[in-house]
């Protein structure tokens, strides 16, 4: 975020300290020559403080003071994120109070690692401050103190803080007042820094590839082991999964034999139960015998007793027919005797036509009494058809109650005929009309006898021919269930011997399983032996390799002694160059106390040479006044 040459006031410096807490969303920011309150640097470096992307940071020329260093100094302590601060063009040495908080912030950081101080007015009190602070700093690379007033002080405290700071690289003191043997022994002491990081590096870097190569050694070795154990499980599960597929086998022949045993106990319960139905078979067929003989005396009593029957029938229709027709042979008598008596009555009728006029009367009572008679004949007609109807149903109760009927209705008739007589023998309309009605009921009666003969007959064969064919169908059915019966005796027979041979195959299936586990087993016996002698070589060789593991490990001690020697060689060198270094340091000393005597020649000599400037300066302005010249220009 590049705000340069830009003013920001209060708000916009507040907003920007709420944005950057946590996570900004740069790296950089860059805040130079802004014109930036105490308070809004404050704002800003506080929101800095917590945050972790912000790499680099410029706050150049913004006229920094006591404020805005207390809140540098705070910044440092506390963020881990800044690599980079430019400070330059912001007078904070001025601020000796803010100078000192900043640089306690430098102590205490461990991150930053380029610094750029340039025209900050920082003196030799301010370079102690910083040059205490870098003494204990020990992330900084890169300081830049140019165009500051550092002087001589400075510029030793400086120098004395490198023989405890390993890390600073770059240093640049030019515009200082610095001596130049201080600067070529800062130049030294950097160069020294850089070749101490140059061998440390290169100690560190084959401290890295052995580190590296015995790793390598180590996961060989460890792979080799790995890959051995490997073997050695594959073979045990090799030998377990044998062992598993063989107890499988034994196990399925097991089961085989046990599925073969509950098919023999299976079949023999089979041959058992066939056997007891086989009994009950024949059992059944016996009584099925004696049913069918216990059927044919029934069937022969039964036809003897309708035989029987039906003669009795016909005896009695024909005692009936003879009856009736006795019975018709008098009721034409009667007729005949009816018919002579009527010739009478018709003599006596024309001797009575005289009366005929004073009976009109009388005729017409006796007309409507005589249709009302023949309602009643009517409705007795229909009932007689019901009644024969329902003698139908019931034959033999029903002819004895149709022959008492028929003598009824003959006795009615007669009693009928003879008050019809007596009556008519007044009325000769009336006995006229009366002995039609007596034909034709007497012809009606004479056919529904014979009607009721022949239906008699006919039902009584067709009773006969249905008990004839049911009892036939039932002598059928005997008989096919008798053939039924020996068949499944046959078929059960047949049944029991394949049992019998199946059983007989399954007993030498199951002596051949035993002689296959038999053989299985020695199988098994064998792979045993073979497995303990190939158990006895992996142990063998599973020594062997454990004398090449011993063997290895005597080699990894060696080289961790190589090891050992390279890093006691590395101690003595950096003993020897620390040795050296404190020689160097007393030859700095040396000739640090020389450029002191020099310096203070070179003050006295400036002295001198200031005296010797202001005696010539005195001399020619008194020269210049004492002369026509100076007059001149004074009157002027």
């Amino acid at each position: 975020l590049d705000l340069a040459a830009q003013s920001l006031s209060l708000p916009t410096c507040s907003a920007l300290g709420r944005l950057l807490p946590g996570a900004a969303p740069f790296a950089a920011l860059a805040l130079g020559d802004c014109g930036l309150s105490e308070e809004g640097v404050r704002l800003l470096l506080n929101g800095l403080c917590t945050n972790t992307t912000v790499k680099s940071l410029d706050l150049k020329g913004n006229n920094l003071r006591t404020m805005g260093a207390e809140a540098l100094g705070k910044l440092l302590r506390q963020n881990k994120s800044i690599r980079s601060l430019t400070l330059e063009w912001n007078s904070l040495g001025m601020w000796a109070e803010g100078f000192s908080f900043f640089c306690q912030g430098l102590r205490a950081n461990n991150f930053l690692q380029r610094l750029d101080l340039r025209n900050n007015q920082i003196n030799h009190q301010g370079a102690g401050e910083l040059a205490m602070a870098l003494t204990q700093n020990t992330s900084l690379q890169e300081l830049d103190l140019r165009w500051n007033n550092i002087g001589l002080l400075g510029g030793r405290a400086l120098l004395n803080c490198l023989h405890s700071n390993k890390t600073l690289k770059r240093l640049e003191l030019a515009g200082n007042n610095v001596p130049g043997d201080i600067l070529k022994a800062v130049e030294q002491a950097l160069d020294h820094n850089q070749d101490r990081e140059a061998i440390l590096s290169e100690a560190q870097n084959q401290v890295n590839i052995l580190s590296k190569e015995v790793l390598s050694l180590k996961d060989e070795k460890n792979k080799q082991f790995m890959d051995f154990v490997d073997t050695v499980d594959k073979q045990k599960e090799e030998r377990a999964r044998s062992e598993k597929m063989s107890a499988a086998r034994v196990s399925q022949l097991q089961e085989a034999l046990d599925e073969q045993y509950s098919i023999m106990n299976s079949l023999k319960t089979k041959l058992q139960m066939t056997e007891a139905a086989l009994a009950l078979s024949e059992q059944k067929v016996r009584t099925l015998g004696e049913l069918l003989n216990a059927m044919k005396q029934e069937q022969n009593s039964v036809a003897e007793c309708h035989f029987r029957e039906l003669q009795q029938q016909k005896q009695e229709g024909a005692d009936r027919e003879g009856r009736l027709l006795h019975d018709l042979s008098a009721a034409s008598e009667k007729n005949l005797l009816l018919r002579n008596q009527v010739d009478e009555l018709e003599r006596k009728c024309k001797v009575q036509q005289d009366q005929l006029f004073q009976l009109k009367q009388d005729l017409t009572n006796t007309t409507a009494e005589l249709k009302l008679r023949a309602v009643e004949a009517e409705e007795r007609l229909e009932m007689e058809k019901r009644r024969f109807k329902q003698s139908l149903e019931d034959m033999e109760s029903l002819r004895v109650k149709e022959v008492d009927r028929v003598a009824q209705q003959m006795e009615a008739s007669e009693r009928s005929m003879h008050d019809r007589i007596q009556r008519l023998e007044a009325i000769r309309i009336s006995l006229d009309e009366e002995l039609s009605q007596v034909k034709v009921a007497a012809l009606t009666e004479r056919g529904r006898a014979e009607e009721e003969l022949i239906k008699a007959r006919s039902q009584a064969r067709l009773e006969e021919q249905q008990r004839l064919e049911h009892l036939e169908e039932k002598l059928r059915l005997m008989t096919e269930s008798r053939d039924e019966a020996q068949n499944c005796c046959l078929k059960q027979k047949e049944m029991a011997a394949e049992a019998q041979a199946k059983a007989k195959q399954l007993s030498l299936y199951a002596d051949g399983l035993k002689r296959r586990l038999e053989e299985l087993q020695q199988d098994l016996d064998r792979k045993e032996e073979k497995k303990v002698t190939e158990l006895n070589k992996m142990k063998v060789e599973l020594q062997e390799q454990i004398g090449h593991l011993e063997a290895e490990r005597t080699a990894q001690d060696g080289l961790r002694e190589k090891i050992a020697a390279l890093e006691r060689q590395l101690k003595a060198l950096s003993s020897n160059h620390r040795e050296a270094l404190l020689d160097k340091e007393g030859e700095i000393s040396l000739l640090m106390e020389k450029l002191r005597m020099k310096e203070a020649e070179i003050s006295r000599m400036r002295e001198e040479e200031a005296q010797r400037a202001s005696f010539l300066q005195n001399a020619i302005m008194a020269y210049v006044q004492g002369s026509p010249l100076g007059t001149h220009s004074s009157r002027k």
